[in-house]
């Protein structure tokens, strides 16, 4: 059904891996293309709880754009390319938790898809830059935004104004990515911690998902009448009943999202 990604399922764990090794998994149309039509039919698998997003080898998450693709362009084009449907906005929307497995390169569109996913989870030879403006242009998958938000204008700033690479380490230390671990732990750390995120009610994590990122995108009160709005939602839930009754019998909870 693809051919520039494959899907994965490990029990409730969904693996979309970007699949062009030969291009350092750079993102051209048929990646979004496939990648948006496969969150799409995800989204509504009930049997899949929490997304994993990877690219294919050691050397590359996604080296970026596809610039071959670049010529001929233009304004008009372009912006529809990444506009409301594009693969950015897409994993930003999912309504499932999203984790990128940087294990490699993850310069430009690349970045700016690992920080569309949740949490970050990276290798140590990781890289992680936006380098659009060596290119004459800027970002244009949400790096002005997302980056500075989660670490800072002025490192955003910095990084988006000079193009500069930066090491897993450094990310970690800015906040871009959550966790770094040796290549070789790398899948098993991340999903270690997908599973775990997966044993939770299906309900709750949407709506704590949706609470965390509407935090950074209002004012605190009108976050804190968000987080209520959908706390409260949550008692309408069995789940909600069983994760009760389940702790008053000290047992582990079985949730089935409903």
């Amino acid at each position: 059904m693809y051919e520039v990604i494959t899907i994965e399922k490990r029990g409730a764990v969904a693996v979309l891996t970007i699949n062009r090794p030969d291009k350092l998994n750079a993102l051209n149309k048929q990646v979004h293309t496939e990648s948006v039509a496969a969150l799409d039919e995800l989204r509504n698998d009930a049997s899949v709880r929490v997304l994993v997003i990877t690219g294919s080898g050691e050397k590359s998450f996604v080296a970026g754009a596809d610039i071959s693709e670049f010529e001929g362009q233009t304004p008009v084009t372009q912006r529809d390319a990444f506009h409301e449907r594009s693969l950015f906005n897409s994993i930003d929307s999912f309504p499932k938790p999203v984790i990128a497995m940087v294990n490699g390169f993850c310069l430009g569109g690349g970045n700016e898809l690992a920080m569309a996913c949740d949490i970050r989870m990276a290798s140590e030879n990781a890289r992680f830059s936006q380098p659009e403006i060596n290119l004459g242009i800027m970002c244009g998958g949400g790096g002005t935004q997302r980056l500075p938000r989660l670490i800072g204008e002025g490192r955003a700033m910095e990084l988006a104004l000079t193009g500069d690479m930066i090491d897993a380490a450094t990310a970690e230390r800015f906040g871009l990515v959550n966790h770094v671990f040796p290549s070789d732990q790398l899948e098993a750390e991340t999903m270690k911690l997908a599973e775990k995120i997966a044993e939770k009610a299906p309900i709750a994590l949407q709506l704590s998902k949706e609470a965390v990122k509407f935090a950074s995108r209002s004012n605190m009160d009108e976050g804190l009448r968000r987080e209520v709005d959908l706390f409260a939602i949550c008692f309408s839930t069995e789940d909600k009943k069983e994760g009760v009754a389940a702790f008053l019998e000290k047992r582990k909870p079985e949730f089935k999202g409903r």
